[in-house]
């Protein structure tokens, strides 16, 4: 079946999801990581979608996780673990130090330049560069946060689990249970 919203098309599927609303990231981290152990892909998890996907699909009207549980139009959004946000961040810093000392180096390797000039060079070219680096990170990391925060704020962080048969919902039900995941129920389709 699908419905018209927004201008856009949105398909629904008959398969059956879980959902639950987390209180905490790490109740929600550690119930996807339950998740993904059982044998839930990474595709048959989804959270809910940034502000800006809300306001594109929902406009600007103040939401609450419970309005949001069975929404089909609501934005999803993929699961980006801490794991993963610390490697970008890592990548940014360090991929910013060395685009800094790689154009101070290359500037400075002339045949007319000294050892110590072209190191001095270095140093400075990949210094600012690297406080870039860590500024850039700093804010992928906060972006991150906020995220959750705000879903907190707005009554809960939601996850949505694909489940394909009746035992894959019993299972799915029971993770997110067990970690403290409320309003905790299956619907019969999913998007």
């Amino acid at each position: 079946m699908t419905a018209e919203t927004n201008a856009h098309r949105t398909t629904y599927i008959n398969v059956p999801e879980a959902v639950g609303v987390f209180n905490s990231f790490e109740t929600l981290q550690q119930a996807i990581y339950d998740l993904r152990m059982s044998g839930f892909s990474r595709a048959d998890i989804s959270l809910l979608g940034g502000k800006d996907a809300l306001e594109e699909t929902l406009g600007s009207a103040y939401w609450r996780a419970e309005d949001l549980e069975d929404n089909p139009d609501a934005p999803r959004a993929a699961f980006v673990s801490e794991e993963a946000i610390g490697e970008l961040q890592g990548a940014i810093a360090g991929g910013f130090l060395f685009l800094g000392s790689y154009i101070a180096m290359a500037a400075m390797l002339t045949p007319l330049s000294t050892l110590a000039a072209s190191i001095a060079a270095i140093a400075i070219g990949g210094g600012p560069a690297a406080v870039i680096g860590t500024l850039l990170a700093r804010r992928v990391g906060q972006h991150h946060k906020d995220y959750y925060a705000d879903q907190i704020r707005n009554g809960g962080i939601l996850l949505w689990v694909r489940t394909v048969d009746a035992e894959k919902e019993a299972l799915a039900v029971k993770i997110l249970e067990g970690h403290s995941g409320r309003d905790v129920h299956v619907h019969p389709w999913s998007e």
